[in-house]
């Protein structure tokens, strides 16, 4: 039996939304976790870090408020920092992210996730 598929979604969001879609046309009914609901902790988003390969930035959705006030753009600051950020303010994930197993994929374009998907 395959892993469970969980979405880290944003109902508000189209890209997270034609993820889901996506996600449905090819058999697949995920867990979807309201991440800015149910944050992710710093380990949940330091693993998937990891199975994606993304650093912190690359993860982070750099026109939030957050991004900005807390000067998150600053080359100095700690990858724990940013991670630690991200967690604090789940608005600052990109989304959506897609998790199976030990495999992860940011959802842009909405495609990427299939590759994961057993």
């Amino acid at each position: 039996m395959p892993d469970p598929v969980i979405i880290w979604h944003n109902p508000r969001c189209s890209k997270s939304r034609s993820t889901l879609a996506l996600l449905r046309e090819n058999g697949v009914e995920p867990e979807i976790v309201e991440y800015l609901k149910t944050p992710p902790s710093v380990g949940e988003i330091k693993r998937v870090l990891k199975m994606t390969g993304l650093a912190p930035r690359d993860l982070m959705r750099k026109k939030e408020a957050p991004y900005k006030d807390l000067d998150l753009a600053n080359s100095d600051m700690a990858a724990d920092t940013l991670v630690q950020a991200m967690a604090d303010a789940p608005i600052l994930i990109e989304r959506p992210v897609v998790i199976q197993g030990k495999r992860a994929a940011l959802g842009r374009p909405p495609e990427a996730v299939l590759k994961i998907i057993e």
